[in-house]
């Protein structure tokens, strides 16, 4: 633990330096992998939505020792054939869900449950969905994603500036697609909760991405006037300032998110978890991820294209420097720095 508490005096003095603006096109090419893969995974598979978005019913039954046995064999019973979830909730919980049925069919499938479990029909839960709800709810959630992402970039503009909210927008939708992406990867339903998920995990992605970039900004208000460094190496800076805090954050909201998802949903099976923790655990680590390795990088390159900017490396190249230029990446050139040799010496006379 000292040495991590060390490593991190020396990473916010700039004692050690981690070149996250110089090698961003690592980065690019890891989060340009991982885009590729969820489009692979988005068309082959798709998302699996729940009967919230696309329709249909769902039939809980409460008794002791339910198994998921007996509600597939309930459901083979009654003739109910598909694709049919069945999930445990709690110790004394069976849920089945399904698709759209006719009312006979409805009915076939509660007096089965009832012979099976040893229930009476009025003690099953049951809940019809039509595809008209489905699509409100779905309507509903598109609208709430768009309009947080518009507040939020109007919120970064005024706050900041404009390139921030870009470059913060930009990171926010690449940790959803990747995350959207897993999801049709792993083949978890995409219900309600879910959808809370991906808001919850925008606004934590959004609030390291404003860390950094605060302090991105109080290494670059005065740049300009002391053309000690260039912008990237001012961010870079920053990143590394914000790292360790970056990481601590990251890490003590996994674990509690690592434990609902694979304690909770892995181990004692509680179905009803996976859908939020999985969606949570997924954006929080892409999150922490945006933020340092695409969000700030991503900021450099715009403003390292502006004329003063670009003036500026100049200048602190002129001084002896080796800046990078985020826009290519190469050194600048030694803008005609002086050759160094030995002193002229005066010549000293003899003695006659």
């Amino acid at each position: 633990m000292s040495k991590f508490s060390g490593l991190g005096g020396r990473l916010h003095s700039g004692e050690t330096s981690i070149d996250f603006i110089g090698k961003r096109r690592r980065w690019y090419a890891l989060s340009g992998l991982l885009i590729i893969a969820s489009i692979a995974a988005l068309s082959l598979q798709g998302l699996h939505l729940g009967i919230e978005f696309k329709g249909g019913a769902s039939y809980t039954v409460t008794k002791a020792g339910s198994t998921v046995a007996q509600a597939e064999s309930a459901l083979t019973a009654a003739g109910i054939t598909g694709e049919n979830i069945v999930q445990l909730v709690g110790n004394d919980k069976v849920r089945i869900q399904t698709g759209s049925l006719a009312n006979d069919k409805s009915n076939a499938l509660q007096d089965s449950l009832a012979s099976t479990f040893g229930v009476s029909v009025d003690s099953i839960d049951t809940q019809i969905i039509g595809p008209s709800w489905g699509k409100e709810i779905t309507r509903k959630a598109l609208y709430g994603l768009i309009g947080f992402i518009a507040v939020v970039m109007l919120y970064l503009a005024m706050a900041f500036e404009p390139k921030m909210a870009v470059a913060a927008i930009v990171a926010v939708i690449h940790d959803v697609f990747i995350t959207v992406g897993i999801y049709a990867l792993v083949g978890f339903d995409v219900t309600p909760a879910t959808v809370i998920g991906f808001l919850t995990i925008l606004g934590y992605s959004l609030y390291d991405t404003v860390v950094v970039f605060d302090k991105v900004r109080e290494n670059t208000r005065s740049v300009t006037a002391t053309s000690k460094m260039t912008y990237s190496q001012a961010a870079n800076l920053a990143v590394n300032q914000t790292l360790v805090r970056s990481a601590n954050t990251s890490i003590m909201a996994l674990l509690p998110v690592g434990s609902i998802l694979f304690v909770g949903a892995g181990l004692l099976g509680a179905g009803t978890l996976k859908d939020l923790s999985l969606a949570l655990f997924i954006g929080l680590a892409t999150g922490a991820y945006s933020s340092i390795f695409i969000a700030t990088p991503l900021l450099a390159v715009m403003r390292e294209r502006e004329p003063a900017m670009q003036a500026l490396a100049k200048r602190v190249n002129a001084r002896g420097g080796s800046p990078v230029l985020a826009t290519t990446g190469a050194p600048l050139s030694d803008g005609g720095s002086e050759k160094r040799g030995p002193r002229n010496q005066p010549k000293r006379k003899g003695r006659k």
